[in-house]
């Protein structure tokens, strides 16, 4: 027997378009829930830790700091050793905690040197600073907590960004300063300088309690696996107030015009470097802009050292080796 069933309603072109329509509204309101889901999620981490945040206790300044006026601001610094030459070590851009970051390579400087460590303006437990960031500003306020400890010869060490300053530094301060060292330090003309960063979405960030939560998940530099639980608690706090404050954005905003103003800038002829670097740095060109920089003075040398870009925390030892040396040369 022949069986009949109903006809199947024909699908109009419109019809179809519609169900895409509803298939694809769909689509982007699940997306929509999930991500409001985990924007909910993400919130409520924010909150907790800033609850907890405001009930810890803010840990006391280093004891191996000590505080002193810029500008009408405290400026964190620190002086370790008893040796006959100083030596003053300027931070990285960002480095939220430059005592401690620094405490390897100071525990090898130490038995025969005087070590002054600054932390500028934004960094360490030193205050935050309206002013802008240019090179010259950083200078002379570093140069006034120099000043202000009563320190008239030193060798200038910095790490990274530091190496861009001190041409602006040695240039002002020449009769000061007795050598110049760089710890894989920046030059003039290295590559990808001129990009700019989204600043506000970095401070929308912060506003929102992110860097607290980084600080607490990921701790800080890659120092942090040699230290005991009381200062990578401190270390914990130091990032969370210094990581995208107001003073560390208005730097990053001018590292490119910082750079670009250091283009064709040299140390003073007669000034001994010393510059420490990278082997095989993945930046373009790192190794022959340093040899470039070595070469432009009467006394420069590279050395190039297998390691990070942090040196100073595995490579102290042959920095202050290299360093002894290099001066017992001079001589």
């Amino acid at each position: 027997m022949l069986r009949r069933y109903p006809a199947l309603p024909r699908i109009s072109d419109a019809d179809e378009d519609e169900d895409e329509k509803l298939m694809f509204r769909n689509i982007a309101l699940r997306g929509l829930a999930s991500l409001s889901v985990v924007l909910v999620v993400l919130v409520s981490i924010v909150l907790v830790f800033n609850v907890r945040a405001s009930r810890a206790e803010v840990p006391p300044v280093d004891p191996r700091s000590q505080l002193v006026s810029v500008d009408g601001k405290n400026m964190s610094v620190s002086i370790q050793g008893q040796g006959e030459q100083t030596i003053v070590l300027l931070p990285g851009f960002g480095t939220s905690a430059p005592i401690i970051d620094f405490q390897p390579l100071v525990d090898e400087l130490a038995p025969d040197y005087r070590v002054v460590v600054i932390e500028p303006f934004g960094y360490g437990y030193s205050d935050g600073t309206d002013k802008d960031r240019t090179a010259d500003n950083i200078v002379e306020e570093v140069h006034a907590a120099v000043q202000s400890l009563g320190i008239d010869q030193y060798i200038l060490m910095g790490h990274s960004i530091a190496g861009l300053y001190a041409l602006d530094y040695t240039a002002k301060y020449r009769d000061e300063v007795t050598a110049f060292v760089g710890i894989d330090s920046s030059v003039p003309g290295q590559p990808n300088m001129d990009k700019k960063f989204p600043i506000e979405a970095f401070r929308i960030a912060k506003n929102l309690g992110f860097s607290e939560v980084l600080a607490q998940i990921q701790g800080n530099e890659d120092s942090e696996q040699s230290l005991d639980e009381a200062t990578k608690e401190e270390m914990r706090y130091l990032v969370a107030k210094n990581n995208f404050s107001d003073t560390y954005l208005n730097e990053m905003d001018h590292l490119s015009s910082n750079f670009a103003a250091a283009i064709g800038k040299t140390f003073p002829a007669d000034l001994p470097i010393l510059l420490f670097a990278v082997q095989n740095s993945k930046v373009q060109g790192w190794t022959e802009l340093h040899e470039g920089q070595a070469a432009s003075v009467d006394h420069g040398e590279l050395v190039l050292l297998d390691g990070d870009h942090y040196l100073h925390h595995t490579k102290s030892k042959e920095i202050a080796e290299n360093l002894e040396r290099f001066l017992g040369e001079l001589n």
